[in-house]
């Protein structure tokens, strides 16, 4: 007859009948329970299974739409890291994000630089150019910044916001 190594009781069955530890389990912990459901009658004393029996795997890794949303964090940085880690560079949803991103920050740097020519050429016009200047400086960092935070507020609703140029660009790229 077995005995049951945390207390010491004989046991006939899956359970200790004193202390209600399975059987095969040292003393202390450690119990992994297996997938599925016992047989009829193997709960411990009072019917219930330990906590966690049967339970299924907790899922790994990030969702779509979170890991879309990060694609936009630091731009090219975090696209392109998404690009290459594994579970998420198969997803042609977190690739267009990741693609988008990309492309979004080219366009902006792009644009920036425009901008900074623009604004040399205007400070050759004493008052007027530095205020164009100042107005254009204002458009870009603040169309750009709300435009970024949109893209990943709808990646992460899981939307596809689809931007007018670099967006048709992104889905191609994710496609392939």
């Amino acid at each position: 007859m077995p005995y049951c190594a945390n207390c010491g009781s004989p046991v006939e069955g899956a359970f200790c009948p004193n202390c209600g530890r399975p059987m095969g389990q040292a003393p202390g912990g450690g119990y992994a329970p297996p997938g599925g459901s016992p047989p009829p009658g193997q709960y411990p004393p009072g019917g219930y299974p330990p906590p966690g029996y049967g339970a299924p795997p907790a899922q790994a890794g990030l969702t779509e739409n979170v890991a879309g949303a990060l694609c936009y964090l630091a731009g090219l940085i975090t696209g392109i890291i998404f690009l290459v880690i594994a579970p998420y560079n198969t997803s042609r949803t977190v690739r267009f994000h990741a693609f988008q991103s990309i492309f979004f920050n080219v366009a902006w740097i792009a644009i920036w630089i425009v901008e900074m020519i623009l604004s040399a050429a205007l400070a050759a016009i004493p008052v007027l150019g530095w205020m164009l200047s100042l107005l254009l400086w204002a458009a870009v960092a603040l169309g750009g910044f709300i435009l970024w935070l949109v893209l990943m507020w709808k990646a992460y609703q899981g939307d596809r916001l689809v931007l007018p140029v670099i967006g048709p660009l992104a889905e191609k790229q994710a496609m392939s």
